[in-house]
């Protein structure tokens, strides 16, 4: 980052037209001071997240206006006092920009393989808090530079014989929606095109990452064999009884579709009469099941040894969870999007195996709510990610928590599809009619009471044409 003193009024004012805050952003008003443990602590939150700017004497609320800040007269002796109080460097320049005096604070980014700690604590923002660091965020940004756990190899030393008896290359080629080479030497140099397998001399290596996605079984590779995926399905609701227990063997790549059928073929069924006819109902839609199975696969902390991704089937729910507390907070799974493990991703994108970035998350809501049920519950539980799905459940039947979380999915959902939630958007994704405008109100309400959405001051003050966005926004 360049450091030097040329921040221009007209850039101020670029700053603080920007729809919302970013990781390289960071507003605070500050109008007559502020609290230097703090300052402090976004210092170095900012520069673990890779750098970027505080700025004092603009509101943080958009519209943005300049207010102009009394705060740390003396920049000098200000920069001084926080170099000796974080230990790292940050230039702190005065704009004087018509409106009024602003502080911009020019925060590096953190070396590489290193994080920045105040007092002992690893700080990083989320939403308008300061939190720890999670054990997985500081264990993957001190392992920056070695080789990741994916890259290192599983099986060294094998004949190009054994790789194509290890490895399910039609899978491979097929996925990739390529033809098949004719000659062998073809396919082995397109795996090694991919990171599938490494040449050594006269002999290849298979990495961890070409034995997970493409293994034809694996409990021939010791060291990822505990990855497989496991379906456990139970008797009613909850671990008492088990009923059924199956470990998927295959790769993630070649064998997921055969996991989503083995999934969905131990769902439960209801038979209902529609329209004069008999249907049998699955419990929770296949989109739902294929996007959050393929996100658990993709996010799962594999450093985590002896653990794996579970997919657990009870008579009205479905609980599906990796190894790994999520990178991200839950309440912005909807928004948000950063990968644990973005070679995995990357591959199962171009296969058309899971979402672009950060839209699987999205598909599962609006399928969720097309069908009217439950919302989905993210949890974050120890060193590993939870999320719950639940089979139908008649609006009058979900409670208090449930018909929040449905309204604050909805809204973060209205509001990256450029809308805004109203009463009647939240009446029709709960599929109740107009006699239920109370009920429904309530319940913003209540969501508005607990700090995840907030009213749309665009829409003005009138109840009647009330609009409401996420807290975030």
């Amino acid at each position: 980052m360049n450091l030097t003193k040329t921040t221009t009024p007209h850039q101020i004012d670029l700053w603080k037209s920007v729809s919302h805050e970013d990781q390289r952003l960071e507003f605070k008003e500050a109008k007559n001071s502020f609290d230097k443990d703090k300052l402090n602590a976004y210092c170095v939150a900012i520069a673990n997240e890779g750098g970027g700017y505080l700025i004092l004497g603009i509101s943080d609320k958009h519209p943005r206006i300049i207010v102009g800040t009394k705060a740390f007269l003396g920049i000098a002796s200000a920069a001084h006092e926080l170099f000796m109080k974080i230990g790292f460097r940050v230039d702190i320049e005065e704009v004087l920009h018509p409106e009024g005096r602003v502080l911009v604070f020019h925060i590096p980014s953190r070396q590489k393989g290193t994080a920045y700690h105040l007092e002992g604590r690893y700080l990083m923002r989320s939403g308008e808090s300061l939190v720890a660091m999670s054990e997985d965020k500081l264990r993957s940004i001190f392992a920056e530079g070695a080789p990741s756990w994916l890259e290192e190899i599983s099986q060294g030393g094998v004949t190009s014989e054994k790789v194509i008896e290890l490895l399910d290359t039609q899978s491979f080629f097929t996925l990739l929606k390529l033809p098949y080479p004719k000659t062998q030497e073809a396919v082995l140099e397109k795996l090694i095109s991919e990171d599938i397998i490494t040449r050594s001399e006269d002999d290849y290596n298979i990495t961890r990452f070409g034995a997970l996605l493409f293994a034809k079984n694996l409990s021939d590779f010791k060291d990822i064999s505990r990855k497989a995926p496991r379906i456990i399905v139970y008797t009613g609701d909850s671990k008492t009884h088990t009923k059924l227990e199956e470990i998927s063997l295959a790769g993630y790549a070649c064998g997921f579709e055969s996991l989503i059928k083995s999934t969905m073929a131990q769902l439960p069924q209801s038979e209902v009469i529609m329209s004069g006819l008999r249907k049998e109902l699955i419990l929770i839609p296949e989109i739902i099941i294929r996007e959050l199975v393929a996100n658990a696969l993709i996010h799962q902390d594999f450093n985590i040894t002896g653990a794996s991704v579970m997919i657990e089937i009870y008579s009205h729910r479905v609980e599906i969870s990796n190894p790994g507390e999520s990178i991200i907070p839950t309440d912005r799974f909807i928004d948000g999007y950063e990968s644990r493990n973005e070679k995995i991703a990357s591959l199962l994108r171009r296969m058309a195996i899971c979402e672009e970035i950060g839209s699987g998350i999205d598909k599962i809501i609006r399928s969720v709510e097309s069908h009217q049920l439950p919302p989905p519950d993210f949890r974050m539980m120890l060193r590993r990610t939870l999320v719950v799905v639940f089979g139908d459940k008649p609006f009058e039947s979900m409670d208090r928590s449930e018909r929040v979380r449905a309204c604050y999915q909805h809204c973060c959902l209205s509001w990256l599809s450029a809308k805004a939630m109203t009463n009647q958007t939240l009446r029709d994704r709960f599929g109740v009619s107009e006699t239920k405008s109370a009920s429904i109100s309530h319940i913003i309400t209540t969501t508005l009471e607990q700090g995840l959405i907030k009213a749309d001051e665009a829409a003005g003050s009138a109840r009647k044409f009330a609009r409401y966005i996420p807290f975030w926004a």
